[in-house]
């Protein structure tokens, strides 16, 4: 028979029926267990290998606090993201506008400078996460902010291809701490429940970049080629990097810290931040680390490397973002509305982005939504590969993107919340999945050259590929935590979270 859940007075109640039989065993006895609102707990194995979700009704103070951090912190994290993807994107959009003749750039050296950026991504990112438990978090992502501002706008004034890759590889090295350390700043403040449908919102920031970097780019093509000696890409690098440097001034001020030095906190709250942190880690957490023993226990850790080529799969399959404009111009449409055309698909995988990371986290369910939405993205790139009609290859650019990035914010709270033993192992983890992820993103930019025109088979079906290997990753981590679930429950008699 089932357990009865009971709510009264905010608090949840799980009721085992009662019996009065002395021949049933002690746990057919009325065993009432007070219940957090953040808690997983797991059904018996007999009955379902999966997670059951209890939860309480939250305290007012709690809600409050939880809607004062999302005004304070979503805002700002969503803008500079949004502003992150704009400068690295500007690149696809600038190709429109003959980049690659004014610098005399040949084969397949734009898929180079595409590349080159994500090799200065991935060195950075680890030593970075490891400093960013030691140091102010949100002075130092403005800081890089201001940074990767500056050598954005310097792009406007390459004169050739080895300077392009130049600017390139140091935009990489200044962007890297932002998203590993936007994450961190979230499992600083949020339960794990809360992480998805945050890391969603943040996520719609870039999606939302790479579709209006399209509109922003028609215009300034339209209206400012050629003004005052500057082509209309100059214009696209330096209005951009303008714009990212007076919000990464902003963030100094309104980016969160620590929680002692956060002062939009009251003493209470930060208590209360603190104690919502300490109820929802994992039984199997561990005491406080160096940064080295947060390398160590990350590197050790099976589950690390498996959330890894998961994330890295996915953003290999997600590679087409730097080409969409490319992919859209098959359609036959000038420059300006091929521009215009690359906004709608990404808007709704914006939507999409927000209301999977939401779902994932009310349901406290990670396998099913990576399996789904990285399945439609799959059914998108066939679709876009096996035909050339314009109306089924546009619907196609709505599939495939809503499909792959909406997996993504699963896949970044799945690893937050499952590998969080020590807040430095945490730093690291979100820092490697990212590094691996964005090695997908060096060698995805040779999937898609010239020659594969217009078609773009190559690029598709890899993609496909990469997406099917993702949902298998998911796969095996639900089998490894289902195991590692059960380890836990049968080593104390008490109630204790448990994996999601």
């Amino acid at each position: 028979m089932p357990p009865l859940v009971e709510a009264a007075k905010g608090n949840t109640h799980i009721m085992e029926p009662k019996t009065n039989s002395p021949s049933h065993s002690d746990h057919d006895n009325i065993d009432v267990k007070p219940v957090d609102s953040a808690v997983v707990e797991e059904e018996p194995a007999e009955v379902c290998e999966s997670r059951l979700s209890v939860r309480g009704k939250m305290d007012p103070k709690e809600k409050a606090l939880v809607r004062k951090l999302d005004w304070y912190i979503m805002p700002t994290i969503c803008v500079m993201y949004f502003l992150n993807y704009v400068d690295r994107n500007a690149i696809a959009q600038a190709r429109l506008n003959h980049l690659e003749s004014d610098l005399n750039m040949v084969g397949n050296q734009f898929n180079t400078a595409v590349s080159i950026l994500f090799v200065g991504y991935v060195l950075m990112q680890i030593p970075s996460n490891m400093l960013i438990t030691r140091i102010k978090p949100g002075i130092y992502m403005s800081g890089c902010m201001f940074l990767w501002a500056v050598v954005s706008a310097c792009t406007a004034a390459v004169k050739s291809y080895g300077g392009l890759v130049a600017c390139r590889f140091f935009l990489g090295i200044a962007e890297a701490p932002f998203y590993p350390g936007a994450t961190y700043i979230f499992a600083i403040y949020y339960t794990r429940n809360e992480m998805a449908a945050r890391v969603g919102l943040m996520y719609c920031g870039q999606l939302l970049a790479t579709g209006f970097t399209g509109l922003i780019s028609a215009g300034v093509f339209a209206g400012m080629d050629g003004l005052r000696g500057l082509t209309g890409w100059q214009w696209l690098f330096i209005i951009e990097g303008a714009l990212t440097a007076f919000v990464a001034i902003l963030g100094f001020w309104l980016l969160p810290n620590t929680l002692d030095d956060t002062p939009w906190l009251t003493e209470e709250e930060r208590k209360m931040v603190q104690a919502r942190i300490e109820r929802d880690k994992i039984s199997d957490a561990l005491s406080k680390a160096t940064a080295l023993e947060g390398l160590k226990q990350a590197c050790k850790d099976k589950r690390t490397w498996l959330f890894c080529f998961m994330q890295m799969f996915h953003l290999s399959a997600s590679a087409f973002n730097a080409f969409f404009p490319t992919v859209a111009k098959t359609l036959g449409y000038n420059t300006t509305v091929t521009l215009l055309l690359t906004c709608p698909p990404f808007v709704l995988a914006g939507a999409g982005s927000v209301l999977v990371g939401w779902s994932s986290g009310r349901l406290n369910e990670m396998t099913w939504h990576v399996t789904v939405t990285l399945s439609v993205a799959i059914v998108g790139f066939v679709m876009a590969a096996s035909t050339l009609n314009t109306a089924a290859r546009y619907v196609a650019c709505f599939i495939f993107p809503v499909g792959a990035f909406s997996a993504n914010s699963v896949i970044v709270g799945w690893a937050s919340s499952t590998l969080s033993q020590t807040e430095e192992k945490r730093a690291v983890i979100l820092a490697m999945t990212n590094v691996f992820g964005h090695i997908g993103y060096i060698y995805g930019a040779y999937l898609w050259p010239d020659s594969d025109e217009p078609r773009y088979g190559i690029g598709f079906g890899a993609s496909a590929g990469f997406a099917f290997l993702s949902i298998c990753c998911a796969w095996v981590m639900r089998t490894l935590l289902i195991h590692d679930n059960r380890r836990i429950r049968s080593s104390t008699s008490e109630h204790v979270n448990l994996y999601s």
